[in-house]
């Protein structure tokens, strides 16, 4: 598996520096316009050109000299909505529920194929990297045209990202502990740990129909933590919006390092917390999405010009891929859901940031207007929009999957379960979309 992962990463980066050679087009400059307002990851943001950004690092950006050469394109991802990341998301989603069937059929270990399976769950990076994107592309664009202060205030920003979450959530989890017969004996401490997105910060904190929830509650603490990260940013603007990289890059390394640190051994957490499952373990993942988001809106440099040619997309990709691989071998990794060590974990979660940047990087850096007709298809913008949806309930349909097949739980028949799990996850997402989330949104959102 090791020469594989390491053929496609190789291969992924020679069509890149290929795409990058075949450039003969001049560039012509766009218009300047008002700055983009953040919005959630669903929604697009109100639309804005960057005005000229300050230079960025040399391994990024092109120096001031070629730029006056070469005038360069506005980014896709410098504002307003991106539909490819819809589709990106709805793919993410679908690898997620692949994943999880695969688990409870017993298909997600014993063969290279069915390894792959297993991993799929590392999808949620796409999930995590295209929120930091969103979430942060604001606030390093307003840093880059030299204004003051922060580009989004924290009540608003934090009211929205309630309205995007907890609703649907929230309804989610009252039917999955009335409904499904095994959490009738759980008591008000675990509904509120559940509600409030808290339960990561207890041991056995796992409840049947709402395991996946682990990662909304990581996504909450980085939506309270953000604010505090973009406001002691506040100063690197203008000029010093140069240093917003290597401050970036330093957040995201953080996430490598947790893990490797004996949180237990040490007496530094409660006895029996996951710490492979809190917060700071994450912020590579997170942090790759808001490294896109100082690219997109910096002067387009290195990483841009390898993303101008229509076949360059098909390098990224394969390097993305070539990640992924590399999670699936026995060699580096153990298989399965087994509680892996500290160096494993954080590998394993460098290699999905990587996954993350290398399969989002593409839409995001390509040139404004850059069209990716599959993933714009009309299909996978629908399960983008309702990818929340399918993410939140597939594990409840997934439960009632094998009663109505006539399969036993363990059964491997995962051509039989996989398939009526995608199709009532994407139905009941459809309708958890139009009878909850934008109904809330509206109700909830004074400028909806």
């Amino acid at each position: 598996m090791r020469p594989v992962a390491a053929v496609a990463l190789a291969g992924g980066a020679v069509a890149a520096g290929f795409a990058a050679r075949r450039l003969a087009h001049p560039v012509r400059p766009t218009a300047a316009a008002p700055a983009p307002v953040d919005a959630p990851d669903t929604a697009a943001p109100a639309t804005a050109a960057p005005a000229t950004a300050a230079p960025d690092t040399a391994a990024f950006e092109t120096s001031a000299a070629e730029a006056t050469g070469e005038q360069q394109t506005r980014l896709a991802g410098a504002r307003g909505h991106l539909p490819a990341l819809e589709g990106l998301r709805g793919l993410a989603a679908i690898g997620i529920i692949t994943t999880h069937v695969a688990f409870v059929t017993r298909m997600s270990y014993g063969t290279p194929v069915r390894r792959l399976y297993g991993r799929l769950d590392m999808l949620v990076a796409v999930f995590f990297a295209k929120t930091g994107f969103l979430l942060w592309r604001a606030h390093s664009d307003h840093a880059r045209r030299d204004r003051p202060g922060t580009a989004r205030a924290v009540i608003p920003y934090l009211r929205a990202r309630f309205v995007r979450i907890m609703p649907a959530y929230t309804v989610l989890v009252a039917i999955a502990m009335v409904l499904l017969p095994q959490n009738r004996v759980n008591g008000p401490v675990v509904w509120l740990r559940n509600l409030t997105l808290t339960q990561i910060y207890q041991r056995k904190f796992l409840v049947s129909g709402l395991t996946h929830a682990w990662s909304l509650a990581v996504e909450m603490a980085y939506y309270l933590a953000l604010p505090a990260l973009w406001t002691g940013m506040k100063n690197l603007r203008g000029d010093r919006a140069r240093l917003r990289l290597p401050v970036v890059g330093a957040f995201g390394l953080s996430g490598l390092l947790f893990p490797l640190i004996p949180w237990q051994r040490l007496r530094l957490l409660p006895r029996g917390v996951n710490d492979q499952i809190l917060p700071p373990s994450f912020s590579a993942w997170f942090g790759s999405g808001m490294l896109l988001a100082e690219l997109a809106t910096a002067r387009p440099g290195l990483l841009a010009r390898l993303s101008r040619a229509p076949y360059a997309r098909w390098g990224w990709w394969t390097a993305g891929a070539g990640a992924l691989l590399a999670t699936t071998s026995t060699r580096w990794f153990s298989e399965g859901f087994r509680h892996p060590s500290g160096r494993e974990y954080a590998a394993r979660n460098g290699l999905t940031a990587a996954m993350a940047f290398f399969f989002l990087g593409p839409v995001i850096l390509a040139p404004a207007g850059t069209r990716f007709r599959v993933l714009e298809s009309a299909p996978l913008q629908a399960i983008g929009r309702w990818s929340y949806g399918i993410f939140l309930w597939h594990l409840i349909v997934l439960h009632y999957a094998f009663p109505l097949t006539r399969t036993s739980l363990w059964t491997r028949r995962m051509g039989v379960i996989w398939p009526v799990t995608v199709a009532g996850s994407i139905a009941v997402g459809a309708a958890s979309y139009r009878f909850i989330e934008e109904p809330a949104r509206k109700l909830l959102s004074p400028h909806a």
